[in-house]
């Protein structure tokens, strides 16, 4: 009896030593763990030695049926996830349950694998989220939903408008396709019957191609376009690694926003919509209540679409007249809410977040950061809050020597508790160029325009909802 009690006696010391144990010295690295959990594929890196913090990496969107590029990535690109390494620290990153715009099992999934790396390896001293896209959406998602678990976050390129909002916004585009340029057809917008196979068979993403190929073909379709563009604020800003066009040159603007629309927009909006309907058991959009005159004068992109119109010999506001008396669609309440679930945002930060985006973002779009930022400061956080913007054309189209400024930014911030003025462009640039990687960067100075289409919690309780602007400063 007395030999048993000495034995659990001295494991209930162990036991205490190891939670008392260095995070940095917990693993013997280096390590390379790939694994699964709950069916979701996960990797963790641990240098040696280890700096005790650990970098949680969310990936973006992945077309369901279609095989993952790398399951297990865990950083944006291989030039940051060897700076990272290089410097100590540990990196994590799970694939997800499943594909598709799986949010609800993306945190799952990652706070599994979080405390996966506790038990294994022991606690961090402190965890860094950071994600692309939809896993930007993802990494601001999981400070919102677990603070506690994390020191601070970098939302890349991220969906932070919320799914609500970004959905409707993409449905104003979609409804003005349809309405002014192919009002007998059967194009679906929303409840769309997409069979399971892959998306380059699905009837409604390729009858919306030939409607968008018709449409350009003409100077009436090309206005019609820069407007069903300018519904959705896309950008005329297309290919990585061309000239911006002038702020005046609306032809090349309206070809940009067309390919924008090609690829890989309609994707999305005519074939990819009938995933989230799925997972959210209907149709979670609407346009019931708004008024395609004001929208229009909102966007960024108005400009373009009264000199296009114009040069077509188009009467503008009887087009818009007509979207604002087309019949329009509802949403499905319950599916709404799915939404909300998964997720709104509710400005609840108090843990450092930076977020990073081209200005050339036509897939998700520069004013997401607006809604971001609009709803953190009406929340009275904005000190916990800074956004950074890259001079560049296309998604997520960051060089490593930006990622690790962005990292190292926010890093800077979590030690001393204070920005400083370190994300100021100029000094996120001089950040990026002594990360050493002979990369160029190209942060700038740029203010996006209003989310069009704004709902976060503070929505959840108002009438049609919550289709009203708010104004909010993106500084």
């Amino acid at each position: 009896m007395r030999s048993r009690f000495l034995r659990a006696l001295a494991l209930a010391a162990g036991a205490l030593l190891a939670l008392a144990v260095d995070p940095a010295q917990a693993a013997t690295g280096p390590v390379d763990e790939i694994g699964s959990i709950d069916g979701a594929p996960f990797q963790v890196e641990i240098p040696s030695p280890w700096n005790g913090t650990l970098v949680l990496f969310s990936h973006g969107y992945e077309v369901p049926g279609l095989p993952k590029a790398d399951p297990t990535a865990d950083a944006p690109d291989a030039g940051s996830r060897a700076w990272l390494l290089g410097h100590g620290y540990a990196l994590a990153a799970s694939g997800y349950s499943q594909q598709g715009w799986a949010l609800q099992q993306a945190f799952h999934d990652q706070v599994a694998l979080l405390d996966h790396f506790t038990t294994t390896y022991g606690k961090p001293a402190r965890t860094v989220a950071w994600g692309e896209s939809l896993g930007g959406m993802i990494t601001a998602g999981l400070v919102q939903l677990y603070p506690d678990r994390f020191v601070g976050a970098a939302p890349l390129c991220g969906v932070l408008a919320g799914g609500v909002g970004v959905w409707n916004e993409g449905l104003d585009s979609e409804f003005a396709i349809k309405t002014l340029l192919a009002p007998s057809s059967s194009l679906q917008l929303v409840d769309i019957s997409n069979p399971t196979g892959n998306y380059l068979t699905n009837p409604n993403f390729l009858q919306a191609e030939a409607i968008l190929a018709a449409a350009q073909a003409t100077p009436q379709g090309r206005a019609r376009l820069a407007l069903a563009a300018a519904l959705g604020n896309i950008p005329g800003w297309y290919a990585t690694g061309t000239a911006q066009p002038a702020p005046t040159d609306f032809t090349t603007q309206e070809s940009n926003q067309f390919l924008w629309f090609q690829n890989p927009d309609a994707l999305f909006s005519f074939s990819l919509r009938s995933e989230l309907e799925a997972r959210a058991g209907g149709n979670p959009s609407w346009n019931t209540g708004v008024n395609y005159f004001r929208q229009l004068g909102r966007s960024v992109n108005r400009d373009e679409v009264r000199a296009l119109y114009q040069e077509a010999g188009l009467d503008l506001e009887q087009d818009l007249r007509t979207l604002n008396s087309a019949p329009r669609i509802a949403a499905d309440r319950e599916s709404v809410a799915y939404l909300e679930k998964y997720i709104v945002f509710n400005g609840q930060i108090h843990i450092p977040v930076l977020t990073a985006h081209t200005v050339g973002d036509g897939l998700v779009l520069p004013e997401d950061e607006q809604a971001y930022a609009s709803v953190v400061r009406s929340a009275g956080n904005g000190r916990f809050l800074r956004e950074a913007f890259v001079e560049r054309a296309g998604h997520c189209a960051f060089t490593s020597s930006e990622l690790v400024s962005t990292f190292q930014t926010l890093v800077h911030r979590i030690d001393t508790g204070r920005w400083d003025g370190t994300t100021t462009p100029a000094a996120m640039n001089a950040t990026a160029a002594a990360a050493g990687l002979g990369i160029p960067s190209a942060f700038v100075q740029f203010r996006p325009g209003v989310f069009l289409r704004p709902f976060d919690a503070r929505s959840l309780d108002e009438e049609g909802g919550g289709d009203g602007p708010r104004e909010g400063d993106s500084d």
